[in-house]
């Protein structure tokens, strides 16, 4: 198999995810903290929620290792399992590697078996493993007992969705870092009329910016009523 360095990948794409972006819940901020620090090399276990940032972290992480000349690899499970467990031979020899989605392999014996290959050869090249699950029990969840053994030894995190209280402040900030004008008012009303997800308004935020152009408007109540 071809070095890693000359790998492509068919979801491969720039992420403008950025850890500047990352809306930090209190609740989070030392999850934060240690994925951010490029001197820990430890392994880690993030499980959260359906749409609680684990996926933008792990991009944003990418991103930071490679501003920093160090090779990092994002492996979304759900587009790679398909592509048969050969697709992660060799990875070991990135600094980094991080997959996303740990749930999609479970009772898949043979994706068991090459992740097991893949922690034991990476504590031969020293690279930097970071795993992430919808579910708070897959570590324990494994078929395969030698599994089940080694990822007991990375470090867990449970990474908090956004909490109701902060989802105001979070979205504003979001809109400040993309240059995008939402008021208070506006704000407010999209939290309380759309899904309270930061995934789902972000996506929202960025129809309306668009919109908002089109239109040669300004983001009003009226224009968020437009577009849902």
């Amino acid at each position: 198999m071809n070095s890693p360095k000359q790998l492509t990948f068919p979801w491969n794409k720039t992420f403008k995810s950025n850890f500047n972006s990352f809306y930090v819940d209190p609740q989070n901020e030392q999850l934060l903290n240690d994925i951010k620090d490029l001197s820990n090399g430890d392994n880690l276990y993030i499980y959260g929620v359906k749409n609680s940032g684990k996926t933008y972290l792990l991009q944003s992480l990418c991103n930071e290792y490679s501003k920093n000349k160090k090779s990092a690899l994002f492996l979304p499970l759900k587009e790679v399992v398909r592509y048969g467990v050969d697709i992660i031979e060799s990875i070991e020899n990135m600094d980094l590697v991080c997959i996303d989605g740990l749930e999609i392999i479970r009772n898949k014996k043979e994706w068991e078996i090459g992740l097991f290959n893949l922690i034991n050869n990476s504590l031969q090249t020293n690279c930097r493993l970071i795993f992430t699950s919808s579910s708070e029990d897959i570590k324990a969840a494994f078929s395969l007992p030698d599994l089940d053994s080694r990822m007991k030894k990375f470090n867990s995190y449970k990474i908090f969705p956004i909490s109701d209280n902060h989802l105001l402040e979070a979205l504003k900030n979001i809109a400040n870092l993309s240059s995008i004008n939402l008021g208070d008012r506006e704000a407010q009303y999209l939290i309380t009329y759309t899904k309270r997800n930061m995934s789902d308004l972000v996506k929202i935020l960025e129809s309306l910016d668009q919109l908002s152009m089109e239109n040669k408007r300004r983001i009003t109540i009226p224009l968020i009523k437009e577009l849902l």
